[in-house]
């Protein structure tokens, strides 16, 4: 019995000591029980993130503006309303959608002419009913049912007065015209009704329901009726989740691999090569200049080897000329910094296996903020800034602007920008650290 509590003592003991293996053990856990507890439970900004609505007002009735202000109320909305190249001009059909296509929103709504002449008909199918239209981007699969749903709730709390004006016409339609006692009833009743709508609303229950109440399809019934157009799934025969997933899953592991490539920097180090190397006409710059293009060339093909794996299993459209160029793009940028990633970390740690540990918290923790693990846009708004400070989402959002929107090659230099400053501060970084080597 001794023996057994001497090498339980021991074990405890060298798991103490060993820092990395603590952290991995105990930190890196309670690291994504946070982040997912930020992500689902409102704490990293609020819940889920607000929905960017772009809104379109052709009709400019009364129905259709109580129906935008009770969205402007809404806390899961923000509603834009003004063209983003003139401010002072309001945002037209053309217009939202052209938003929904560049990816600067996920759902615009439009107003048609004649919804308010025909608010009130329940979606019933009438003639002078008018739908609600929404432009969609079903890479969100969230945002448009959403809307969908939350607008039913929005339209009886908007306009209640105006709904049962329509309803008692159509009443007087099928059954026959009320007396004038009925009438005067009505028209006394309805002040009350405009003047009760807002305080009777229970919002927290509403938009509950009205999150239950959206459903799949070109459409949504209820008491208005909403038309969705996947403005730009109706062009692409395939799924946008794709390529998505593809970038999401080659950058995480590219992290992996160039890490534990660079790790011969220690390698080299503990068995006397490096000192060996350094010793001859090799300088420490040469040295780590040529592991970087190493390190680039295998992430770029690591990468390379995802992405046609894709096309060729998953009907990914790779072999485009638009597609090819701008992925060609992002991957030579997205290696570059994910080796000078790679050395930066090698060159911080002392050995192969605090180099582990810590690359394996580290990379873990950026995966999850930068969206490679769960999408952004289904992120809180805090959280979605916090993945910028990432390495995984100016890849990711390179590679979904080349993918999904199809954006040019001179349309993603904010991301090559970024990918390629970040290139530049590790490989810095890595060569200062690197100067303790040349001092031994």
């Amino acid at each position: 019995m001794t023996r057994i509590l001497i090498v339980f003592r021991t074990g405890w003991a060298l798991l103490r000591r060993d820092r990395v293996a603590l952290a991995v053990t105990f930190l890196l856990p309670m690291l994504f029980f946070s982040i997912f507890v930020w992500m689902f439970s409102g704490g990293g900004g609020g819940g889920t993130s607000r929905i960017k609505l772009a809104v379109a007002d052709e009709d400019a009735g009364v129905a259709g503006q109580r129906l935008i202000d009770e969205l402007a109320r809404d806390s899961s909305f923000r509603l834009i309303r003004a063209d983003p190249d003139q401010p002072d001009a309001p945002l037209t059909r053309e217009g939202a959608r052209a938003m929904v296509e560049d990816g600067e929103v996920s759902v615009a709504l439009v107003i048609p002419r004649g919804f308010s002449d025909g608010f009130g008909g329940f979606a019933s199918g009438d003639d002078d009913t008018v739908a609600l239209e929404l432009y969609a981007d079903t890479a969100d699969p969230i945002a448009p049912q959403m809307t969908g749903g939350v607008l039913q709730g929005a339209a009886m709390r908007a306009a209640p007065d105006l709904m049962i004006e329509r309803g008692m016409g159509q009443l007087e339609r099928w059954a026959g015209p009320m007396t004038a006692k009925q009438r005067d009833v009505i028209d006394r009743w309805l002040p009350q009704v405009r003047a009760d709508s807002r305080a009777s609303a229970d919002r927290a229950d509403a938009d509950a329901d009205d999150a239950r109440a959206a459903r799949d399809g070109p459409g949504v019934g209820g008491l208005v009726r909403v038309t969705i157009i996947d403005v730009l799934g109706a062009e692409k025969d395939r799924s946008p989740v794709t390529a998505f997933y593809a970038a999401g899953t080659a950058v995480m592991f590219l992290l992996f691999s160039v890490t534990s490539a660079g790790g011969s920097l220690l390698e080299e180090q503990e068995n006397g090569v490096l000192e060996r190397l350094l010793g001859s006409r090799l300088t420490m710059a040469e040295l780590l200049l040529g592991k970087w293009l190493f390190l680039s060339s295998l992430g770029a093909l690591q990468i390379v080897v995802m992405f046609v794996w894709g096309a060729l299993v998953f009907e990914l459209e790779l072999f485009t000329p638009g597609h090819l160029v701008g992925f060609a793009i992002m991957t030579v940028f997205t290696s570059l910094a994910a080796a000078g990633f790679g050395l930066v970390l090698a060159a911080a740690c002392r050995t192969r296996a605090q180099l582990g540990g810590i690359s394996t918290i580290v990379i873990l923790g950026m995966s999850a903020l930068g969206g490679s693990m769960f999408p952004r846009f289904l992120m809180p708004e805090t959280m979605k800034t916090l993945g910028y400070l990432t390495f995984n989402a100016w890849a990711l959002d390179g590679y979904q602007k080349v993918f999904w929107f199809d954006k040019r090659p001179l349309e993603l230099w904010p991301q090559v920008a970024v990918l390629g400053a970040l290139a530049l501060t590790f490989m810095i970084g890595a060569r200062l650290l690197a100067r303790r080597w040349e001092a031994a």
